[in-house]
């Protein structure tokens, strides 16, 4: 059984979940602040030794029709820094709509006052999502 960490970047706040090969489940963690997609070193480290995974997956944010635009370079990035300082594999995963899923999800159970609120639900929410997108097409 493999752990595996996903990651919905952005330049605010950088969804996290996290998820293991046996149950194929992906459960959202607190988001890690960034500042301009350089996120809080410490929060990384701690988050890291907790869950001490064995993959990290990135979502890569793609225009709709499949092009790359400058979140995507800034998350191939973000994923390659991961890969070099904690030794690990890191996979990209097309994360066209996961976002807007999540902010769906989220207005669903609280409303307008819920998508408000926590900003950085919706990226870890996004992330849970990545991370199932994942399972699905790689086990």
């Amino acid at each position: 059984m493999a752990t595996i960490i996903g990651f919905d970047f952005g330049t605010g706040h950088i969804g996290v979940a996290t998820g293991n090969t046996f149950t194929k489940t992906a459960t959202g963690q607190k988001a890690i602040k960034a500042k301009d997609g350089i996120p809080n070193q410490q929060e990384l480290d701690k988050l890291f030794k907790t869950w001490m995974p064995n993959l990290i997956v990135v979502g890569l944010p793609l225009n709709m029709d499949g092009t790359e635009q400058l979140m995507t370079h800034r998350a191939r990035k973000f994923g390659n820094r991961l890969s070099q300082n904690y030794k690990l594999k890191v996979v990209f995963v097309d994360e066209r709509l996961t976002s807007a899923s999540a902010k769906e999800e989220i207005f669903e159970t609280g409303g307008f006052r819920a998508l408000a609120k926590d900003k950085g639900a919706i990226d870890s929410l996004s992330a849970v999502t990545i991370l199932e997108q994942y399972f699905s097409e790689n086990t």
